[in-house]
């Protein structure tokens, strides 16, 4: 069984900036993809940023140039990094993990709030 813990969200006002982290633990060889998503009230939840095993990432139109994630593979922690935070990017911010070896399994975290005052 693998956990998926986030932690990192709170209440900030616009203009401001977060740093989240997601880390997994339990039984598994390795990370592959490890991921955050966001949904915010009424809306589908989406993808705010990817990045791979070696290093690639990739960005939402809406948080590009603005989010910066990264990976720990030692501590098998993912973060995000949040600057110049807008009232929209309002949401509940959720981790995922894909495992690695000869079989791939996801996992989500709990999820973790984040409130952007104007």
């Amino acid at each position: 069984q693998v956990q998926v813990v986030e932690s990192g969200g709170g209440l900030v006002q616009a203009g401001g900036s977060l740093r989240l982290s997601c880390a997994a633990s339990g039984s598994f060889f390795s990370l592959d993809t490890m991921e955050w998503y966001r949904q915010a009230p009424g809306k589908q939840r989406e993808l705010a940023a990817r990045i791979t095993k070696g290093g690639s990432t990739a960005y939402a139109e809406s948080v590009k140039g603005r989010f910066t994630i990264s990976r720990d593979n030692a501590e098998n922690t993912v973060y995000l990094a949040m600057n110049s935070l807008k009232p929209e990017d309002t949401a509940v911010y959720y981790c995922r993990v894909v495992t690695g070896g000869n079989y791939h399994f996801q996992y989500w975290g709990q999820g973790t709030q984040v409130t952007v005052s104007s």
